[in-house]
């Protein structure tokens, strides 16, 4: 669920530790290539709107496109800092690619809606159990048609995706705006039910709800938030989709945080456990309904089937490191 925000500011409270680290105690930071990072930084640099941020991507506009110059970029202008507590809690995301119908057939039976024009932003709408029981129904707010219900909730889930048509055109779709109710884990909800922790990926999740049609349908309206979406339609097919900063995002090299905790479009330092450990610099241009606390981001994982898979398995500890400008990093340990 990525709303778009644009200029929004590290707003830790006072209560959350911070540390400066130096360059160094990041695990893995000589071997990233800092140059991709670099390139995508400078996507959404300038829709930063502090005053500490404007000189660093004028500098980011000028930099030279070498490896070398883009890790001096970095580590000139910026100290990495820890917000909040590690561990943190690493999840991933993608980009469906389904197949749809712009009209509704005996297969393709289960609607992608559109913002309905009375939804307000912040006001409480039809919860998700509502809107499945046809509270929308017959108003023409569908978009496409999907062949299957647990798609619609994951695309809903991911916030973007493209769907293939019968005639093989794509429709690129993006976040529009949310119900107002809020985003309730159903991976959760399984285990408060007595599943265990490793049978609640998304994968998992997916095959026991179709095999329990019923109880299926229950858990998924478990969740009462529900997205609607958008057209896109001047996204090139290379594009990713778009993130919270209304830019397009970039495999492995965006990630979603919560922004009160981390400026949208800062440069986030990310080292991932698991069994695939990941340690890469990152730039948070995406939200999510499930991303909550200075020590949790969902990283983006690309487009299609296989990105799924990956995404969907992903659930890894760590630490989280913000690059921030100088003077905004050390102002922070003096509470500024």
């Amino acid at each position: 669920m990525r709303a778009v925000l644009v200029g929004a500011s590290l707003m830790a409270a006072p209560a959350t530790p911070a540390q400066v680290l130096d360059f160094a105690a990041l695990d893995g930071w000589a071997e990233d290539d800092h140059q991709a990072a670099l390139e995508v930084f400078r996507g959404t640099c300038g829709l930063m709107r502090d005053p500490e941020w404007a000189p660093v991507c004028n500098l980011a506009a000028k930099a030279a496109d070498t490896p070398e110059a883009a890790r001096q970029f970095f580590e000139l202008l910026f100290r990495p800092v820890i917000v909040g507590d590690p561990p943190a809690l690493f999840t991933g995301y993608y980009e469906p690619e389904l197949k749809g119908s712009l009209t509704r057939t005996p297969r393709f039976a289960y609607p992608l809606y559109r913002k309905p024009p009375e939804l307000m932003d912040g006001q409480p709408f039809h919860p998700r159990a509502a809107i499945d029981a046809g509270a929308l129904r017959g108003r023409g707010l569908e978009l496409v048609w999907l062949d299957d219900p647990v798609e619609v909730y994951f695309l809903q889930v991911q916030g973007s995706g493209r769907i293939v048509l019968p005639d093989g055109r794509v429709l690129r779709l993006g976040y529009a705006a949310k119900n107002g109710h809020p985003y309730r884990s159903i991976g959760q909800e399984l285990i408060r039910q007595g599943a265990s922790m490793a049978d609640v990926s998304a994968q998992d999740i997916k095959a026991w709800v179709r095999a329990n049609p019923a109880p299926g349908r229950a858990l998924l309206n478990s969740n009462p938030s529900f997205v609607f979406f958008r057209k896109l339609e001047d996204l090139p097919p290379e594009s990713g989709p778009i993130g919270a900063m209304g830019r397009p995002i970039a495999d492995l090299r965006s990630v979603a945080v919560d922004p009160a905790f981390v400026p949208l479009g800062a440069p986030v330092w990310i080292e991932t456990d698991g069994r695939e450990p990941m340690r890469r610099l990152m730039i948070a241009q995406d939200t999510g309904g499930a991303i909550k606390g200075a020590q949790r981001a969902d990283i983006f994982f690309g487009t299609g089937f296989s990105a799924g898979e990956t995404a969907g398995k992903i659930k890894d500890g760590g630490r989280m490191i913000q690059l921030l400008p100088i003077e905004r990093a050390y102002a922070l340990l003096s509470g500024g």
